[in-house]
This record gives structure tokens, sequence and C-alpha cells, in this order.
């Protein structure tokens, strides 16, 4: 992969993580709803994979020029 490629996926991974970050904290403050805590731990986890894959191809993006 380029690294222009790679920089875009990992744009792309911020954004879907801060999307699940968001899902999250909506779900942590629905009033009233039974599945909330699930969710919402579920979102924070998966929201801090995706900014971690993020920060892996954002990383490697910098290192060798292809």
């Amino acid at each position: 992969m380029k690294s222009e490629t790679r920089r875009a996926v990992s744009v792309i991974l911020f954004y879907c993580a801060l999307l699940f970050s968001l899902l999250g904290f909506a779900a942590r403050m629905k009033m009233n709803f039974h599945g909330r805590m699930e969710i919402s731990t579920t979102s924070f986890v998966t929201a801090a994979v995706l900014a971690a894959f993020g920060l892996l191809f954002l990383l490697f993006s910098f290192g060798k020029k292809a």
C-alpha cells in the first residue's frame, strides 16, 4: 500500500472510532434502556481498537516510501 492510502485509511479509522465513542456516549446517557451499559462498553472498546489501528496505519505511513 502507498503511504497516502495508509494515511487515508488511518483517517477513516479515526472517524469510525469517533462515531463509536459518540454511540457509546449516547447509549450511556439514554434513560430507561436496559442494555445501555453493554452497548456503551462495547462501543467504547470498539472505538479504542479502531483508534489503535488508525494510529498504527498512521505510524506505518511515515515509514518507507513506496
